[in-house]
């Protein structure tokens, strides 16, 4: 991912942060499609795998922040490069933050299997809803390694897909917990499972926006997307 400096040193140790954000972007994918698989089936030892994987997450986090630092104060890197180690920090954080709400994900699963809720709720909905937000970290972690504006300008539009999907899907769960109050706790889980999936799609946004700013040195977070295509592509 990083340019060529003079120091070889230093491209390597640019190009072993990269590998480990990449390392760590897997696991998070993994541990996401983990907790859809819970969800999907309601497999009890998917829920653990989950939680197993969450350990790792945070440490892997602690290390590629540690070694950011050292870099920094080693190198002392200006324009483009401390916009690069800036963003390797951002990525990580956001990606810890997807593993926490994957970690949500499987213990509102939990919770509807041990309270042996109805299962006639719209939980496939969720699913599709889910695995759209897996779907979008997989692309999110190939642009942020080819540092693809284009990819991560499609990654925003399809973050609002998920938006809907979410918008859709409350509607839906008031219809059901007005219709029958026994539905109410099971429905409550339902809703946080579908925040905690429109959030992994909201951090796969942060990315792909970091994407843009490493590239094109525009700070697009709050900006309509149609100003931000306009203005990068």
């Amino acid at each position: 991912m990083p340019d060529k400096h003079l120091s070889s040193q230093f491209d390597s140790e640019l190009n072993s942060v990269s590998a480990r954000v990449m390392e760590m972007g897997g696991l998070v994918e993994s541990q996401i499609r983990q907790a859809v698989y819970a969800l999907s089936q309601f497999s009890l030892e998917a829920v653990e795998t989950v939680a197993s994987m969450e350990t790792r997450i945070n440490a892997m986090e602690v290390e590629i922040d540690q070694e950011l630092s050292s870099i920094i104060a080693r190198r002392q890197p200006t324009a483009r490069d401390l916009r690069l180690l800036l963003a390797f920090s951002k990525a990580t954080a956001n990606l810890e933050r997807m593993g926490d709400e994957a970690n949500k994900m499987a213990r509102m699963v939990r919770s509807i299997i041990e309270s042996g809720a109805p299962r006639s709720l719209p939980s496939s909905d969720l699913r599709t809803a889910a695995e759209l937000a897996s779907g979008l970290l997989r692309k999110t972690l190939d642009a942020f390694a080819r540092l693809d504006v284009k990819a991560a300008v499609a990654i925003l539009k399809e973050d609002d897909l998920i938006d809907k999907e979410f918008d859709g899907f409350v509607r839906k769960l008031i219809t059901y917990m007005m219709e029958d109050p026994r539905t109410i706790s099971p429905s409550l889980d339902l809703l946080f499972l579908a925040k905690a999936i429109e959030r992994i799609g909201d951090h796969s946004k942060n990315v792909a926006e970091l994407i843009i700013y490493l590239v094109k040195g525009k700070d697009v977070r709050h900006t309509a997307l149609d100003e931000i295509e306009s203005a990068v592509l």
